[in-house]
């Protein structure tokens, strides 16, 4: 059973979340770019994900989809790396706390407001996030709450959250607050995240480029 891990991904996509994540890992990797609406909808790729959207990993035999799961997958698959807390640790109950607010909450109202959705007045209850001022109010209160979302130590949490917020403010999806303002500055000074930028601008700067690159630290 090969080990070797592969990352399916376009450099304009959610996918950057997870080559941040795969370069605070450090272990080698191979990538496959793939494009809309071609290579995404192939046989062999839909073979690996069905909803023909990217990200995707395979690693040792097994795929894994969607990028919170992803990154929780990598944070257990790679313990050395040290990006989730232990099981045990009380830190990993605001750990997935804040993974899967991110994954829920907040990608449900930040898509139904730049879908122009509107939650009609006295039906907040039927909405998982239960209205989008709401949520960014929660959501400021994670981010404010120390240097990072789980114990006061960097995770998949702060990558996949950190991702979302940084987007939000800087496409006007989420209000610019301080305290996101502070959260995105810290956690964006990685190396990790630099040299991902890095790697997915390029792409982006030269869509003619190799269909395979490889990563890792």
């Amino acid at each position: 059973m090969s080990e070797e891990i592969v990352f399916y991904t376009h450099p304009m996509s959610r996918g950057r979340i997870v080559r941040w994540m795969l370069e605070e890992v450090g272990a080698p990797y191979r990538t496959v770019l793939l494009d809309y609406g071609g290579t995404m909808k192939a046989p062999d790729y839909l073979a690996i994900n069905p909803m023909g959207k990217v990200p995707a990993l395979t690693h040792g035999g097994v795929v894994v989809t969607e990028g919170a799961a992803i990154c929780a997958y990598l944070a257990d698959a790679f313990p050395q790396a040290g990006l989730a807390p232990p099981p045990g640790d009380p830190a990993r109950a605001a750990y997935y706390r804040w993974l899967f607010f991110a994954a829920g909450p907040v990608e449900a109202a930040v898509t139904d407001k730049a879908l122009g959705v509107r939650i009609p007045p006295g039906r907040e209850a039927m909405a998982g996030y239960g209205g989008f001022d709401r949520m960014v109010d929660v959501l400021e209160s994670a981010a404010a709450s120390g240097d990072y979302l789980a114990g006061g130590r960097f995770s998949a949490a702060d990558v996949y959250v950190g991702s979302q917020i940084a987007w939000g403010v800087q496409f006007g999806s989420i209000e610019a607050r301080p305290a996101f303002s502070r959260y995105v500055e810290r956690i964006t000074a990685r190396p990790a995240y630099i040299r991902a930028s890095q790697i997915d601008d390029a792409l982006v700067a030269e869509p003619a480029a190799a269909k395979e690159t490889s990563g890792g630290a």
